[in-house]
């Protein structure tokens, strides 16, 4: 009686469950995108169709894109049974009961174990170090998922015994197969004379953003909206879809890869000087709730790194923009984030100030601490006076163009050379001036060297 109600219970359950879980594929044909992996001649492919043993791997990539649904698929198509592990509740305990158990189901019927462990990252070292030698002596067979870098956030002797998977952002082609699928399953919606517009389409698909589980949810959501509607009326527009969801917020996570990701588009845009893209990639990370102080931050960098003295006005302007973002904040501040994205995007580019910090560690780590040259050490006492601190030393505004052919690095560096300008923006005026001054140190006879003295 007791597992009649419990199965009663479980079928009442199913039928409530969102359309997300209700249509997760149960077989190979249903699984949606990641044709990479799953198509034929891909990675997974012999593992799924029961051709081949299903190994220890890691599924990484974004929320939505199948990784607990393949895990599943591969324990059913391959015969063994099927536990899962909480990141976030499990403890080294949780995780030898449930190795207890693989045993005994091996001694009992010789069935093996695929265990699945969603956002693996999560797991302590000593929850990960618990899994060590039961994947690796075959009772067990590891799938762990996560939507984290695995490099970074996997333990490296478990990771050594995975293979790793990269799952990919569904396509607009997947993603169409999913609503279609939503529409005509059984399980599906079910909501008669339900009819979805092009603009819909496009809508949801933009709601959903590669993520399936996303754009099921909005799907459906969208199907509440039109329901007590007559049955001709439910058509899902992308005002329904609007209507339905209104403002869609943006993945993002201030300590994860999307944070870096993003935060390397807008950097590497700014250094290819495509303002809009600039733009596109600063407002992006502050829609999706990045800290503005962080992408000014990040820009206020660039302006030295990457255009430095080919225009010194862009590190005024970043300088500006870091005050007025932390005076004002959003959203006013976008505007001055936008200006300083373009400016920067557009300025004449140079790395000479970033490689002359490099050149100065190299030497500084090379050459250690070696002596400042007497001429132009502090001579407070009389003492240093007569060791010959401050001795010869030539104050520059005594001189034409307050200049002097002074000897002013250490003798172990006199060949280093460290700034380079290039021949871009303003920088090229320094050029010229730096070219000038070396004309006269060698014409004084103290001629510089032609190359810097560092790996480049």
């Amino acid at each position: 009686m007791a597992d009649m109600f419990d199965k009663r219970a479980r079928e009442v359950a199913a039928a409530n469950a969102p359309l997300a879980e209700r249509l997760r594929p149960r077989e190979p044909a249903d699984f949606v995108g990641q044709e990479k992996l799953v198509a034929e001649g891909g990675a997974l492919h012999a593992a799924l169709t029961g051709k081949a043993k299903v190994r220890n791997m890691i599924l990484w990539g974004p929320p939505g894109t199948g990784k607990t649904t393949l895990a599943r698929i591969l324990a059913q198509q391959s015969g063994q049974a099927f536990e899962t592990l909480s990141a976030t509740s499990s403890g080294v305990k949780d995780v030898r009961e449930l190795l207890d158990r693989a045993r005994a189901r091996l001694a009992s019927d010789a069935r093996q174990t695929l265990v699945f462990i969603d956002e693996i990252h999560r797991f302590n070292k000593a929850q990960q170090d618990s899994l060590l030698h039961a994947s690796e002596d075959g009772l067990i067979t590891l799938i762990g998922a996560t939507t984290e870098n695995p490099s970074f956030e996997v333990n490296g002797a478990l990771l050594s015994r995975c293979r790793v998977h990269v799952l990919s952002l569904l396509d607009d082609a997947g993603m169409d197969r999913m609503i279609d699928r939503a529409l005509a399953d059984p399980r599906g919606l079910q909501l008669p004379g339900l009819r979805i517009e092009d603009d819909g389409r496009v809508a949801l698909r933009n709601y959903g953003a590669g993520d399936g589980r996303r754009l099921l949810t909005a799907l459906e959501s969208a199907a509440d909206h039109v329901a007590p509607l007559p049955e001709a009326e439910r058509v899902i527009t992308a005002q329904v879809v609007e209507q339905a969801l209104g403002k869609r917020m943006l993945r993002h996570d201030r300590a994860g890869d999307a944070h870096y990701d993003l935060a390397s588009a807008l950097i590497k845009s700014v250094r290819g000087s495509d303002p809009h893209a600039s733009i596109y990639y600063a407002m992006r990370m502050l829609a999706a709730g990045e800290d503005p102080r962080f992408v000014v931050r990040r820009l206020a960098i660039l302006a030295s790194e990457d255009i430095g003295n080919a225009d010194p006005g862009a590190l005024n302007l970043a300088a500006s923009a870091v005050t007025v973002t932390e005076f004002i904040g959003l959203p006013e501040a976008e505007y001055t984030i936008c200006q300083l994205a373009a400016y920067l995007a557009l300025a004449p580019k140079s790395n000479s100030a970033a490689g002359a910090r490099r050149v100065a560690h190299e030497l500084i780590d090379t050459h250690g601490e070696v002596p400042i040259p007497l001429n132009i050490r502090n001579a407070p006492t009389g003492l240093m006076k007569n060791l010959g601190y401050g001795k010869n030393y030539h104050y520059a505004h005594d001189h034409p163009d307050a200049f002097f052919p002074e000897k002013l690095m250490p003798d172990t560096l006199k060949d280093a050379r460290l700034y380079e300008p290039t021949d871009r923006g303003f920088e090229a005026r320094l050029k010229k001036r730096m070219a000038e001054l070396e004309q006269r140190i060698a014409q004084a006879g103290n001629k510089p060297p032609s190359s810097r003295d560092s790996k480049e």
